[in-house]
């Protein structure tokens, strides 16, 4: 990896860390809620041993990163010690600064609310970066990995069986907040991750093929797929070009086909993950 992508990398996942530590300390702790996260685990045993948040957080996070680094290879490993060992250092840094913090918003359900959101902005960019925030976001990713799962789906399972552990410690409210913020966490989560990495895969069928599948190689730098087509109703042959754009490319490809051609065939369907041959490897020979 060049020294420049390595430091965008770090600087993202540093960012992405202090968001986390931000939602847990001021929206997590003050409602006592266990929202998918080690550390709402660490505010459950904080009530049976004397230690910080962030002290607990810390061990367990040595523990799973242990497991990630096996499961989950290298790189998620390396990546996910720095973040893992940054989130207990700026949870104990604003237990420093706020020693006596309050909730924000003065209600606990508001506070969940505000964390489910906050949070998955901060757990989006990790993941998008092969990384995570260490305890249970490893747990999801093994899931994620072995099992084919979403990752929200995965952080939703995993997340419920810290949320049930409130029961431990907190009343009625407390463990429902935990389950309910546990589950809704989860979808927040995935919109993040596929809203960031969603594409679309345009389907175009119409006589203007040489000016559009132009457009596509030269302006959008994209590549397209051509297949023959034969319409049912007049039996005659047609091109179909199919090319899959992000959001900015899929705006001007449908503005170039308004101009172009108002009444050619599209239809656009969302692509979540995609897995191709890079144009910078070499020609591959069948």
């Amino acid at each position: 990896m060049r020294k420049k992508d390595m430091f965008v990398d770090f600087t993202a996942m540093t960012f992405g860390t202090l968001i986390v530590a931000l939602s847990v300390f001021f929206f997590m702790v003050p409602s006592h809620a266990a929202v998918s996260s080690i550390s709402g685990l660490a505010i459950v045993i904080n009530n049976f041993i004397p230690y910080s948040i962030s002290s607990i957080t810390f061990v367990i996070n040595i523990f799973l990163l242990i497991i990630g680094f096996i499961t989950c290879g290298h790189e998620f490993g390396l990546k996910t010690v720095y973040t893992s060992l940054l989130m207990p250092v700026f949870l104990g840094i604003l237990e420093k600064i706020f020693p006596n913090a309050k909730s924000l918003t003065g209600d606990a359900t508001i506070d969940v609310i505000c964390y489910i959101f906050t949070v998955s902005i901060g757990l989006s960019i990790l993941f998008n970066r092969n990384a995570s925030s260490g305890g249970l976001d490893i747990v999801a990713k093994i899931m994620n990995k072995y099992l084919r799962m979403d990752l929200g789906r995965a952080m939703s399972i995993s997340g419920l069986l810290v949320a049930f552990s409130a029961a431990l410690a907190f009343d009625g409210k407390t463990v429902a907040l935990s389950v309910l913020g546990s589950y809704f966490n989860g979808i927040i989560l995935d919109h993040f991750i596929f809203d960031h990495n969603l594409k679309r895969r345009v389907c175009i069928v119409s006589p203007k093929e040489e000016e559009i599948r132009d457009f596509i190689l030269r302006e959008l730098g994209s590549g397209a797929t051509l297949y023959k087509a034969i319409g049912a109703y007049r039996m005659k042959e047609h091109t179909e070009i199919i090319t899959i754009v992000d959001k900015q490319e899929f705006l001007k490809l449908m503005n170039f086909i308004q101009e172009c051609d108002p009444q050619a065939f599209v239809t656009v369907y969302k692509v979540s993950d995609m897995h191709y041959r890079s144009k910078k490897l070499e020609e591959r020979i069948f």
